[in-house]
């Protein structure tokens, strides 16, 4: 008995099943780390790329390395949404930012940027490019949460808050996306390699006084039953899946790529 589907031929975007070509895509954060990889994926498999990122020799660079479009934005300002596209297929919400203090010394000023930047410029990229993909009958939003989108930690009130604000507006736009061909979800890792994660590295072996090794093991990873840091190109890769043509039915969900952090 067969399964019905025609042969997958080999490579990296065929055997995912995808066919993208034709579609563009709108990476935040895509100078680096998961945006990076994002935006390399998406280009890799067919689609044009929007690369957006506050760093402008960064995103320059990724834009000519995949053949994409630089766009330098500062997220966190509301007006600047204003100045991307909106005719975008595939939009990643990705840019994110972190700061580790107690909740009671946790710098409002600081709190409400990142609440600007994971939370409210989704929302923003969302409200004005949702209307293209309902009129196109098909569009994927693909919200790079975190497994502190699912569960707290000590000492992240901005980024536990901000990730649980992008959780709700994902099923949100899943809800009401439905009848348009529109799927939404959040992907939702646990530590990865990223600029971000090194410099929380550094950061807490400075604090406690031990080795980067130690500071892996131990502090960020003591909930993961996987002992390793994801990369960025896992994280992609289930992106990439969620804009594949069998996920259609795939929607407002979590996919946790924690480790097994929320399996205990």
């Amino acid at each position: 008995m067969t399964s019905g589907f025609p042969p997958v031929p080999h490579g990296t975007a065929a055997a995912a099943g995808l066919d993208p070509a034709g579609r563009t895509a709108l990476v935040t954060g895509a100078g680096s780390g998961i945006g990076r990889a994002c935006a390399s994926a998406l280009a890799e498999a067919g689609a044009l790329v929007h690369v957006v990122d506050m760093d402008a020799a960064a995103a320059k660079s990724v834009a000519a390395a995949i053949g994409g479009r630089a766009h330098v934005v500062d997220l966190a300002r509301a007006e600047a949404v204003g100045e991307l596209p909106t005719d975008i297929d595939i939009l990643v919400n990705n840019a994110g930012l972190q700061h580790v203090a107690p909740l009671t010394e946790f710098p409002p000023d600081r709190f409400a940027l990142m609440q600007r930047v994971m939370v409210q410029a989704p929302f923003l990229l969302i409200r004005r490019t949702l209307p293209y993909m309902c009129a196109r009958g098909w569009g994927r939003v693909v919200n790079i949460s975190s497994v502190h989108g699912l569960r707290a930690s000590a000492f992240k009130a901005g980024y536990v808050t901000a990730k649980h604000g992008l959780e709700g507006l994902s099923k949100v736009t899943a809800v009401e996306g439905a009848p348009h061909g529109v799927t939404s979800n959040c992907v939702n890792p646990g530590y990865v390699r990223t600029p971000l994660v090194e410099r929380q590295i550094e950061a807490q072996a400075a604090a406690h006084g031990i080795d980067a090794g130690q500071v892996v093991s131990e502090v960020l990873l003591g909930r993961s039953a996987v002992k390793r840091l994801i990369e960025p190109e896992e994280v992609a890769a289930t992106v990439l899946w969620l804009c594949g043509p069998h996920t259609g039915y795939v929607t407002g969900a979590s996919i946790p790529l924690d480790g097994g952090w929320t399996a205990a």
